[in-house]
């Protein structure tokens, strides 16, 4: 019988020092908890973290114990920003001190960079919110987050909102990407998701998000018939966006939903959510999710009265040296 690893006695290396076949087991393990907690098809995205850690390609760090690899945390960095992608590690040596120490790794490493200003990550895993034990604690600000989930069954139980005879629907197409960025940036305008996001915060760095959930697998997989944008009655432009994606077989998510901020308090959020969770249910989805942040209490008001429920709570981490 092998010898149980000390959570004590761990390595901190460079991940480009790490092949692909050395982390693939904590990568199966990481996939299989990602399904048992969120019902999170993790697959696609451990494909990419397998096939550029391959390539030597991947900046992270990885915890060691004993020859074998028990943790990782990845990041890449664009012009001023950093962001920490991922970090898993295995429950025999998962301790808040070996977290943080992975954490505090990347970044130390990113911020070694002058011209690095910002910081983010919305790590799912991390048991901690690294309070007192992260570095630059003056650049660092915390916002808990939940991840809400709903049995998709009691959304045939929801009536048509008032908007529903005031605005007009349509299905998601790529030919409206340009106005509802244009809307995500006028809804998230000096709102708090904005210091936890700042791709809300631009025209150009909405595109770039939309860009990402349609494109790449790290909110599921882009779920257009559930994906919605809601029409001025009188202009028909874009007045309001519900992008969803399928993170498994059975479980649907809401990567997005915002409407333009002269319409707020008008239902409109609620029928365009209304409509999404109705789509999942055509398709067969038993379970429907969304992360908020816990001080938009507006929108967490209306996804518990919608149906959803807090099933795990996590926290955004942003260090912002201006």
């Amino acid at each position: 019988m092998a010898a149980a690893l000390d959570p004590r006695v761990l390595d901190i290396v460079d991940l480009r020092r790490i092949s692909a076949s050395d982390l693939d087991p904590l990568l199966t393990r990481e996939t299989e908890e990602w399904l048992r907690l969120f019902g999170w098809d993790f697959g696609p995205s451990a494909s990419l973290v397998r096939r550029y850690v391959g390539l030597q390609a991947l900046a992270g760090r990885a915890l060691v114990a004993g020859g074998a690899v028990v943790g990782y945390v990845y990041f890449v960095s664009e012009d001023r920003k950093g962001l920490l992608g991922d970090l898993f590690v295995s429950e025999e040596c998962r301790t808040v001190e070996n977290e943080t120490s992975l954490v505090r790794a990347a970044v130390e490493e990113l911020l070694r960079n002058p011209t690095i200003k910002r910081v983010e990550s919305q790590l799912m895993m991390l048991r901690s919110d690294g309070r007192g034990a992260l570095p630059f604690p003056e650049y660092l600000r915390i916002y808990p987050r939940q991840f809400m989930v709903l049995e998709v069954a009691l959304a045939a139980g929801l009536k048509p909102g008032r908007a529903a005879s005031k605005a007009q629907f349509d299905g998601w197409s790529a030919r409206r990407q340009d106005e509802a960025a244009q809307v995500i940036a006028a809804a998230y305008a000096g709102h708090l998701d904005g210091d936890v996001n700042d791709q809300y915060r631009s025209v150009w760095g909405a595109r770039r998000f939309l860009a990402n959930i349609v494109q790449y697998p790290g909110c599921g997989t882009f779920f257009q018939p559930a994906s919605f944008v809601a029409l001025d009655a009188w202009s028909g432009a874009v007045c309001g966006v519900s992008l969803t994606s399928m993170l498994s077989a059975g479980n649907g998510h809401i990567t997005q939903i915002c409407v333009e901020p002269r319409l707020k308090g008008q239902g409109l959020g609620y029928e365009l959510m209304r409509r999404s969770l109705l789509a999942f249910s055509e398709a067969g989805c038993r379970k429907v999710s969304l992360t908020v942040t816990s001080a938009n209490t507006e929108a967490v008001r209306l996804y518990e009265r919608m149906g959803f429920r807090s099933a795990r709570q996590f926290h955004a981490l942003v260090w912002d040296r201006g």
